[in-house]
């Protein structure tokens, strides 16, 4: 599903406010980390009974995120045969839809919180840091799988294209906060 212009920048907005706010200043940027810092409970499949584990699966192979009755959040993710990398874009789509107060699992939501963890996980001011000549080079310094870090790479051409260095005062805020990164 593709998002409104409007909708992207308030997402890429969000995500910068989240790391000022909780201060993530380095690459790669670690989801288990995040939602620790924001006092999301992390819960792997592994740790769950057979019976809870089979649920977990039919609701999601990947994870997902719920706010209990008592208003804490918590993820579950699948951490069974899974690469790391699997897992922290899991936990940063689900931070996504934390972040964005989604209450349900429209086709919507889901686009916001994939957009979400897209660019929280390699955002194209940073990516242009590193000036990268292919995914690869992506991969390995946000620590993402290669086909993430394909989908980095293109959207970093896109953003390029379409304004690049001409940064956004999000944009700005971005790079100061990763100066020594």
């Amino acid at each position: 599903m593709r998002l409104t212009d409007e909708q992207y920048e308030f997402i890429k907005g969000e995500v910068v406010a989240l790391f000022e706010r909780y201060d993530v200043r380095c690459i790669p940027i670690n989801g288990f980390e995040l939602a620790y810092k924001m006092g999301i409970t992390l819960i792997p499949y592994s740790s769950l009974s057979e019976e809870a584990h089979t649920a977990a699966l039919r609701l999601s192979t990947d994870g997902f995120y719920m706010e209990k009755l008592d208003g804490s959040d918590v993820i579950y993710y699948n951490d069974i045969g899974v690469s790391y990398e699997r897992m922290n874009m899991t936990i940063l789509h689900e931070i996504g839809h934390c972040a964005l107060d989604h209450t349900g699992m429209s086709e919507e939501d889901e686009a916001e919180a994939a957009f979400f963890a897209k660019y929280a996980a390699a955002p194209p001011p940073l990516v242009h840091r590193i000036e990268p000549d292919c995914p690869e080079e992506i991969a390995d310094a946000f620590n993402l799988s290669y086909e993430a870090a394909r989908y980095a790479y293109s959207y970093y051409f896109k953003w390029l294209q379409y304004g690049g260095k001409d940064y956004t005062e999000y944009e700005v805020r971005l790079l100061h906060l990763f100066e020594a990164a």
